[in-house]
């Protein structure tokens, strides 16, 4: 597996692999499957800020990919970011999801982000357990908030230190300011 910055020709294969968990699954709330347009556009509004990024088999397939956006808009969320990691159906149990996570989280700490939240439809063990894996600890859920196939779904808030909160914290970095872990160094 290679882990790397995903890039907007990424996009249809980010699509194929994010459209079974938007049209078969719970997992996303979302009730129609963005297509590759869709995908590069929010990839690129990200662009810069937060970083998304793609692991590869040997054959340069997608295998999954990983990101983080804003927490919420307001400015003192500036901090936090909402994470997200998904597999090809083909790739679970490779440890794709840890693969991408162990380069996200030292990225979003170089970058100086504070918390990284992680919204989980349950019951959903398999994500729950990766998130864990990462020192991310259950703070609550919404109760009934989705309504998808038929029926209401809860979702489970996780939440993972990145530093340690300061009185004075630096406004967190670009990403052209940190060097990714597969390039090495900070």
């Amino acid at each position: 597996m290679r882990i790397r910055a995903a890039s907007a020709e990424d996009a249809a294969a980010i699509a194929a692999i994010y459209a079974p968990y938007v049209t078969g699954s719970v997992v996303s709330f979302e009730t129609e499957a963005p297509g590759a347009a869709e995908i590069a556009r929010r990839m690129a509004a990200d662009a810069g800020r937060y970083p998304w990024l793609a692991t590869c088999g040997e054959d340069g397939a997608l295998l999954g990919y990983a990101y983080a956006t804003a927490f919420r808009a307001r400015p003192a969320y500036r901090f936090c970011v909402e994470t997200t990691v998904y597999v090809a159906a083909d790739a679970h149990g490779r440890g794709v999801g840890r693969a991408l996570y162990a380069a996200l989280l030292p990225m979003l700490e170089a970058q100086g982000f504070v918390q990284a939240i992680a919204a989980i439809t349950l019951p959903n063990p398999a994500s729950v357990a990766l998130h864990e894996r990462f020192g991310f600890r259950r703070i609550g859920a919404y109760e009934a908030v989705g309504f998808k196939q038929g029926g209401w779904h809860d979702v489970g808030l996780w939440q993972r230190a990145l530093a340690p909160p300061s009185e004075a914290p630096a406004e967190p970095k670009l990403l052209s300011a940190i060097s990714p872990p597969w390039q090495g160094g900070d």
